[in-house]
């Protein structure tokens, strides 16, 4: 059992882990995607404001030059004060701290000038302003030169081309740097939850040894002991619930099954030695033929009683295993139960006992057989307990699915479907309290044990049960007032 917990425990563990890692593998990626996303867009923005302002600028420059413009030369120490625009003045001051690029080209896309002034010579060999603004004119595109990505815009004028271009190479550098930081975050969070996650399922695991150290020890001594279940947390109260009660179940089982077997043995053992002895007596001597008899007279009313009470041993064996679909069928219970009061009634009138019926009897689904004994075993110690000058009052009553059947509330019973109740009172000669009386359905179990007007095995009612529950019916017993005793016996009513 604690192989079997410590492999759960792991199990639970690196099922946990795993759910984890997927959950933050998952959030790790939107996270990234929606960072990536809302900062390349608010980049991308601020990119095409700066490269707007730039072009507004330099349009407003360009429109005020009225100088004709000279061919370009690199240098700008070559340059004539006349081409101020195309060198000196070609950006604003404050454009430097977004490190823009421009280049002026005349109508053919002859270069004129760039600022930089080394930024010509980073120019690839087909780089071709004139192509640039006729695929994209006023539009601000995207552009790669040397290995560097740039935002870039193109303005004419009646005489040149402005190209304007604002790196973006930062931008993607920020991203990786914010990149790797939130990846550090995310594994250290992942980390930390997964320690929560082990910490977590060891302490929640705690609590069960303690429940596996009382399965351990468990023992015919220590059948009472209990988990406490205000020692739990709230997740593993219904497992200590459950094991007390199974605990409960298993006490109360085992303690009828050591009454059954003393109560059996006990019963087997009387009319084992009742015979042995009167064999043993037999052969001392010679008899005479009518002592020979007149002996195996009595033993064969003892042996009778063995049979009996093996039938009924088998019998009970038999009902708890239930009814087969064959068995089941439609049972008059208002002819079966006349059929009995009939047959018991010359045995009650010695006593001047009566029966009296009441009710509507329909038909139940059942066995025949069975449920003729089951009444008979009623009637029987109905007769042989009561009163005598009493009424034993028979009544049947029909139930639908709603109503109370005294059932516990683990039973689960068919709905749309309806009971017949059939209720037995007689009156007692003795009193007899409801304690006594729920023992009445254990085994070999007898109340009265000094009386010998009735020689059974006490396994009347015990038979009753077993062929009620094999029915998925219910059977029960009520005393009142201490002298009248009820039985109540709940049968599936058959549809028509």
């Amino acid at each position: 059992m604690n192989h079997t917990l410590r492999n759960r425990r792991w199990s639970l563990l690196w099922r946990t882990i795993s759910l984890l890692t997927v959950f933050v593998i998952i959030s790790q990626v939107i996270i990234y995607a929606w960072v990536q996303r809302s900062v390349s867009g608010h980049f991308e923005q601020m990119d095409s404001e700066i490269i707007t302002h730039a072009a507004f600028n330099l349009r407003k420059r360009m429109v005020s030059v009225n100088e004709p413009i000279e061919p370009f030369t690199v240098s700008k120490s070559t340059v004539s004060k006349s081409q101020s625009l195309i060198d000196d003045n070609h950006l604003h001051s404050s454009w430097l701290d977004y490190d823009l690029k421009t280049l002026v080209a005349d109508k053919k896309g002859k270069l004129l000038s760039s600022d930089p002034s080394n930024f010509i010579h980073n120019l690839p060999a087909d780089f071709s302003l004139l192509s640039l603004w006729q695929e994209h004119h006023d539009q601000q595109f995207m552009i790669k030169i040397n290995n560097r990505h740039y935002r870039a815009i193109i303005i004419p004028n009646q005489e040149i081309l402005a190209f304007i271009a604002l790196p973006t190479d930062v931008h993607h550098q920020y991203l990786l740097q914010f990149n790797r930081q939130l990846s550090l975050i995310l594994t250290a969070i992942t980390l930390l939850l997964v320690s929560v996650a082990a910490l977590s399922v060891y302490w929640g695991f705690a609590p069960l040894a303690t429940i596996v150290q009382k399965m351990k020890g468990i023992n015919l001594q220590r059948l009472d002991e209990r988990v406490s279940v205000g020692d739990m947390p709230l997740e593993l109260r219904p497992l200590a619930e459950s094991y007390n009660s199974m605990m409960v179940k298993l006490e109360s089982n085992f303690e009828s099954l050591s009454r059954f077997s003393d109560n059996i043995a006990h019963e087997l053992r009387t009319p084992i030695a009742t015979l042995s002895t009167q064999t043993q007596v037999m052969l001392t001597k010679p008899r005479e033929g009518d002592e020979y008899i007149e002996q195996l007279h009595h033993q064969h009313d003892t042996l009778e009683q063995l049979s009996a009470m093996i039938n009924n041993m088998l019998l009970l064996a038999k009902t708890q295993k239930g009814l087969s679909h064959s068995q089941i069928s439609h049972v008059d219970t208002d002819g079966l139960i006349t059929k009995l009061v009939d047959y018991y009634e010359m045995i009650a009138e010695d006593r001047g006992i009566t029966f009296e019926k009441s009710g509507d009897f329909e038909m139940v689904l059942g066995d025949e057989g069975l449920l003729q004994r089951l009444f008979a075993n009623l009637i029987s110690n109905a007769i042989y307990y009561a009163a005598s000058d009493s009424t034993i009052m028979i009544s049947a009553t029909a139930l639908t699915s709603t109503t109370s059947l005294n059932v516990t509330k683990d039973e689960v019973r068919p709905s749309k479907q309806q009971w017949l109740r059939i209720t037995m009172t007689n009156r007692l000669d003795k009193p007899l309290d409801q304690r006594e009386a729920d023992k009445l359905f254990e085994r070999f179990y007898r109340h009265d044990k000094t009386s010998h007007k009735y020689a059974g095995t006490g396994l009347g009612l015990s038979i009753v049960q077993a062929i009620a529950n094999a029915h998925k019916g219910k059977v029960s017993i009520t005393i009142k007032d201490k002298y009248y005793f009820e039985v109540k016996v709940a049968l599936l009513m058959a549809r028509y």
